[in-house]
């Protein structure tokens, strides 16, 4: 697999740890990736709930926990390490800010348009911008509205697909069609990208649904620079998550994937279970929201607390929370360490290349 390069950084691993929030990538996972040649990526989604002992309000815990995590992450190892920032959350403003503050090497944005995203770059700022984005559309929207506005273009793009976890940038009738499919849209963007090369070499990394070392190279004979990958990360000892939670991915047949509505107002791939069949029978309605974490979110209308719901399922609690996943969680059949997957990968990497050659 050959490395590439966000700008000046070069990614010697062209493998990205997708964030998975709450409490599923933090600075363990982060870390562990980074130290394989990776991009380690902590998710900011919920910190205020993980680190609910720190003082001050649901906000300020939210900004004194994603410095812990950077900094832990940081201490551990010497890699590239990023956050993912949703878009949506009503703090976007405070976590961008404290990314850069803390000298973050990459932002990856997505969950909505980050229209505004370089207006946040301080002078001395190193830190790189990628938005993950869904379509060719929106790809043309972000590039031309941060040069027209900052005279910024992006530093990567993340393209995510229909088959991949958690919140899906796309309709329900969209899931299953071609016209959508990531096979379709990597080529699209790769020659978008190719358009601004006189003033940014802008690489795109492909996203949802990759699961093994054949569709990275699939996805890198594409164009593609770099692949990012969650759920293959979720079954790792250095996941962030609880063992339980962990041993829902590595039960899960494929049969168990449903595509439900989120209260963010966005389609979810997850795993089923007891909390969803509670959902779908009107049992789990919020009675207060005492953070309101969700622009989108109105807790009267909702039919759960999304954060709460995500936080108790990272604990282990499943009977309080679900697991999101990407299409192919069938595929986890153990805990392994991440240095036993990125071997793995590599190793099925070669074999497809090897055929490829043939």
């Amino acid at each position: 697999m050959k490395s590439f390069f966000i700008g000046n950084l070069e990614v010697k691993l062209p493998v990205i740890q997708g964030g998975m929030g709450i409490g599923v990538s933090l600075s363990g996972l982060a870390s562990a990736v980074a130290n394989e040649g990776g991009i380690g990526v902590i998710s900011c989604a919920g910190l205020g709930l993980i680190y609910h002992k720190s003082p001050g309000d649901y906000l300020a815990k939210c900004i004194s926990g994603l410095k812990e995590e950077i900094n832990k992450a940081k201490e551990k190892s010497k890699g590239i390490i990023g956050v993912n920032i949703m878009v949506a959350l009503t703090n976007y403003a405070d976590m961008v800010k404290t990314s850069i503050a803390e000298k973050v090497d990459v932002i990856f944005a997505g969950a909505g348009l980050p229209l505004d995203l370089p207006s946040y770059l301080t002078a001395e700022s190193k830190t790189k911008l990628v938005p993950i984005l869904s379509s060719s559309r929106a790809v043309k929207i972000i590039c031309d509205k941060w040069k027209n506005n900052y005279n910024y273009l992006p530093d990567a793009i993340v393209v995510e697909g229909p088959k991949a976890g958690g919140h899906l940038g796309f309709k329900i009738n969209q899931l299953e069609d071609e016209k959508y499919s990531l096979e379709q849209l990597i080529p699209e963007i790769v020659a978008i990208a190719g358009s601004y090369k006189e003033e940014k070499h802008i690489p795109v990394i492909a996203a949802g649904g990759i699961s093994s070392g054949k569709d990275i190279y699939r996805f890198l004979e594409m164009g593609a620079s770099g692949i990012q990958m969650g759920t293959i990360f979720v079954t790792t000892t250095e996941c962030d998550a609880s063992d339980t939670f962990k041993n829902v991915f590595v039960n899960a047949k494929q049969e168990d994937i449903k595509i439900i509505q989120s209260p963010v107002g966005m389609p979810g791939r997850a795993i089923d279970g007891e909390f969803i069949q509670s959902v779908e029978k009107g049992l789990e309605k919020p009675k207060t929201c005492p953070f309101h974490c969700i622009k989108t979110c109105d807790y009267t209308k909702s039919p759960y607390c999304i954060a709460q719901c995500l936080y108790q399922a990272a604990k282990g609690n499943m009977k309080k929370g679900y697991a999101f996943t990407g299409i192919n969680v069938h595929l986890s059949q153990k805990i392994s360490t991440v240095k036993e997957v990125i071997s793995n990968l590599k190793a099925e990497f070669l074999n497809a290349k090897l055929a490829g050659v043939k």
